[in-house]
This record gives structure tokens, sequence and C-alpha cells, in this order.
């Protein structure tokens, strides 16, 4: 290799926390949050690859796999850093889930599927994560996640400099999986008789392959008409719903957050990671 080639950017993806930022990279995570009392605190550690090898470029199913990834991260994530605070740990999301999960029963009931009423209860999956991000902090985090991911792929150390939205955000599967979502269900009512779980499941498992299939293509091809669409609705969905502007002591977080990634994917891959350390007193 010659000198003066440079090592190709990590593609780097991640998740607020209430109280800070995860980042997961190609073979390891880093997360960073804000104690009680003010203090950053830092922890990686490597993180369970699933999409290895020929499995990682089967469509349909590197989508899943790949997604399984990310939220295995979650709870290693969890136990070596215990000040973290997830999205969902607040008793306003349990609630939400439950009563969606009860709606869609009920919706169900009321007669012939459609797509209309697929539709309604596909959109009616978002409400957790519109309960969580009631949550100032986390939305703002949310901020943070994308502004220093932003920032390091425009090659700033910066995050301030960066937007708030990112084309790689999770919003950016939100319309295709409504839609894919009512489609596959409305196709199990067609095809089976009296569907149980684990119909309606497949169905659920091909909406997410599919929408995530949808999100690689527009990733790759951001300018084509779908890619442009789809990263406007994510973006609008970013702007008006799902992130804020973070303070400049959250941004903190995220720079402590991303400096550890780099950190770790860096060293060697045999690398045992680190325990929670605390990186600054505000």
């Amino acid at each position: 290799m010659s000198g003066d080639r440079r090592r190709p950017a990590l593609r780097l993806g991640g998740m607020a926390l209430r109280n800070g930022l995860l980042i997961h990279g190609p073979t390891s995570w880093a997360a960073a949050v804000r104690t009680a009392d003010g203090r950053i605190e830092v922890a990686s550690a490597p993180k369970p690859v699933l999409a290895r090898g020929g499995l990682g470029r089967v469509p349909l199913l590197r989508g899943p796999l790949r997604l399984a990834e990310a939220f295995a991260v979650i709870p290693l994530a969890r136990r070596r850093l215990p000040t973290a605070r997830l999205p969902f740990e607040d008793r306003r999301v349990l609630a939400a889930a439950v009563a969606v999960t009860a709606t869609t029963a009920a919706v169900r009931r009321l007669g012939p599927t459609t797509l209309a009423r697929e539709m309604l209860v596909s959109a009616l999956g978002a409400a957790p994560a519109l309960a969580a991000l009631r949550n100032n902090d986390l939305a703002a985090y949310h901020g943070v996640e994308h502004k220093a991911i932003g920032a390091y792929e425009r090659g700033s150390s910066d995050p301030a400099s960066a937007p708030k939205e990112h084309d790689r955000c999770g919003s950016n599967l939100i319309a295709p999986l409504i839609v894919l979502s009512a489609a596959g269900q409305l196709i199990v009512d067609r095809l089976v008789a009296e569907p149980g779980p684990l119909p309606r499941a497949a169905a659920g498992l091909g909406s997410v392959s599919g929408a995530v299939e949808m999100f690689a293509y527009a990733d790759r091809r951001p300018d084509s008409a779908f890619g442009r669409a789809l990263h406007s609705t994510g973006r609008e969905i970013q702007r008006l719903v799902s992130t804020r502007e973070p303070t400049a002591e959250q941004l903190d977080v995220g720079r402590a957050a991303l400096a550890e990634i780099l950190r770790v994917e860096g060293t060697s891959q045999d690398s045992a990671g680190s325990g929670p350390r605390a990186e600054e007193t505000a």
C-alpha cells in the first residue's frame, strides 16, 4: 500500500440514549453518557457480528441481520455502562406499547382486512417511538447522533458544524415500512383463511427486509427520484418530530462517543474494549 493512500472512512451507525449516545462501527460499539453529577462516562467493547461473509450480501436477509446486530448491542452497552438510560426506559413508552397492541387487536376485529385499515395499524406502531421522543433530551441526543456521525463523514472534528438531520437515519424506514407492512398483512389475509401469529410474523419480517432494501437503494443512489423522495420524507420527520438542536454539553457527550468508537475501531479487533470511565467533569 502506498504511503499516501487513505484508509476508507468507517461506516458508523448509532442510537440516541436518554442521557447520551451509543455508536456502533464495523466490529465494535462505544457509548458516552452524562451522569447525574455532570461527568461523562465512556465504555466500549466488540459487538456481535451476524451479517458475516456471504450472509451480509444476501438481499432481504442482510437487512434483518444488520438490524439484529444493532439491537444486540443494546443490552451489552447497558450492562457495561449502567448509568446509560435507554430510550424505552419510561413508563409512557411502555404504556404506549401496550395501548398499541390492544388497539391493533381491536382494529383487526372490526371486519374484513383493507389496505387502509392495515396502513392505520402500521402507522400506530410508531406510537411508542413518538412517546419516547417527547423526552427533550432523547430528541436532542438524536440530533447529537446525526451531528457527530455527519461531521465525521464530512472530515470535520466539530459536530456542531453538521446538520441535525441525516440521510441514514431510521426515520427513512418509516414510510416504506408502513406501506410494505400494510401490503404484507393484506396478502396474508387473502392467502390464509385464519392467519395466526406465524404467518403475520413472516409477513412482518418480509416487510422489514423490503424496507431495509429500499433504504439501502436510496443510500446507494441518493440522487435518484426514489432516493430524493425517501430522504426528503425522512429529513422532514427528523426536522419536525424526532430531533432537537443539542446543547454544547450534549455535543461534548457526542464528541466523547465518537472519539471512543474511532479509538476502539483503530485498535486490534481482539481487544476486549473498556469499561466505564470518567472523561470530564462539567
